[in-house]
């Protein structure tokens, strides 16, 4: 792809990811509830998170509106699944899935806004997925997707590079499931080859 035509899908992307987030913005609280809640039970009925044993799931955090995965949670843990969510490296696209052991774990986290700050040593000590068997399955978030399973990231990458690592790991690529809003669901987005798609989208309407 030629400078021109790079710096124009960025351009478009960045045009994208600011009409989205008014988008989402504008749900109502009501509805991001109602909504998620139909996600979850859809989610909970699908066949590849019922036989998965490894899975990383994002954290709903006060910083983005996205489809709730508390309940999703309680199910990984009362289902005895190995759960694991994302810790990333701030200014790069480095992201690791670590280890989270309950429900009481997962509310310290959230609370102390885990996700969006640099790994410490105490956090490093956990269990990381891609050292110690891979992932089964890997639940993502995004702004928006197509229904063939195009995605638009928060624009860091840090998703892309990630998946892109997996691809070289010995287990194997995790299977990915996007869960969104159907005012997420868009007809096209903006891509390149280094944008992966997503195996499978869940949303309300579908």
């Amino acid at each position: 792809m030629s400078g021109a035509a790079t710096a124009a899908l960025r351009a478009a992307k960045a045009a994208l990811r600011t009409e989205l987030k008014k988008r989402i913005a504008n749900i109502p609280h009501e509805e991001q509830y109602r909504q998620s809640k139909i996600v979850t039970e859809k989610i909970l009925e699908n066949s590849r998170f019922k036989s998965c044993h490894r899975v990383s799931i994002y954290l709903s955090i006060q910083e983005e509106i996205r489809v709730q995965t508390v309940g999703i949670l309680e199910h990984i843990f009362k289902l005895d699944k190995e759960c694991f969510v994302p810790k990333f490296t701030p200014n790069s696209h480095d992201m690791a899935m670590l280890k989270i052991h309950s429900l009481e774990d997962y509310a310290k986290l959230v609370a102390d806004n885990w996700e969006v700050k640099p790994p410490n040593e105490e956090d490093m000590k956990r269990e990381d997925a891609q050292s110690t068997g891979g992932l089964d399955l890997l639940i993502v978030p995004g702004l928006a997707y197509t229904k063939r399973g195009h995605r638009l990231g928060g624009g860091k990458g840090y998703y892309d590079a990630y998946i892109q690592n997996c691809s070289h790991d010995p287990h194997g690529r995790p299977y990915t499931i996007a869960l969104a809003f159907n005012e997420q669901i868009l007809h096209s987005i903006p891509c390149d080859v280094h944008d992966f798609m997503v195996d499978e989208v869940i949303y309300p309407d579908n």
